[in-house]
């Protein structure tokens, strides 16, 4: 039996906060509906499908990579490993493994199944989809985790990325410990 798992990501783009991934096995006996690219969706729309998916789901699991290990090793390398660790993750906590890992975008982490990458595949892989739900959620809620411990920054609102109001905070306060060093726009303002 062919067991498939979808692998995403979220929070490349942001200037702080770590980099999010999520690996889901659908139950194909549990279909759930609504599944899509998890930023065509509402935030309350996301936030009702996590928990479904968490509780229809065969497996899953998130897992994270910290801002500074963004800096040490680039964002895409923290991506692939968010990745594994996520995957990693759900088999340790269900003890489930896949007999296929489907990963959204051009690239492939190093897994010791079978791995394909789809480009576009959070708005064409239904496991991908979910999982893409799951690593934005953890990643949303991990940054109003930020904004009450360094409230000047507005992170409830930007979720971390280059807004207007972000660039105009950093300006006035400076860094703090979450932003991410390596980045073009947190780079001008390092002491």
């Amino acid at each position: 039996m062919i067991r498939v798992c979808g692998i995403d990501e979220a929070g490349r783009g942001p200037l702080a906060g770590d980099v999010y991934a999520a690996a889901v096995m659908l139950d194909p006996q549990r279909p759930i509906s609504g599944l899509a690219d998890s930023k065509k969706l509402s935030e309350t729309k996301r936030d009702a499908l996590a928990i479904t998916i968490k509780a229809q789901a065969l497996a899953w699991g998130i897992a994270s990579v910290s801002a500074q290990d963004i800096d040490q090793m680039n964002i895409l390398q923290a991506s692939l490993l968010a990745m594994q660790r996520a995957y990693a993750a759900m088999v340790a906590q269900f003890g489930v493994s896949a007999t296929l890992i489907q990963v959204d975008g051009n690239r492939c982490p190093t897994f010791e199944v079978a791995c394909e990458a789809i480009v576009k595949g959070d708005s064409k892989v239904a496991a991908i989809s979910a999982a893409s739900i799951l690593a934005k959620t953890a990643r949303d809620a991990s940054l109003l985790l930020l904004d009450q411990q360094y409230p000047h920054y507005g992170f409830a609102q930007h979720k971390g990325y280059p807004t207007a109001l972000h660039l105009e905070r950093l300006a006035q306060f400076g860094i703090c410990p979450a932003h991410r060093l390596s980045y073009g726009p947190v780079k001008k303002f390092k002491g």
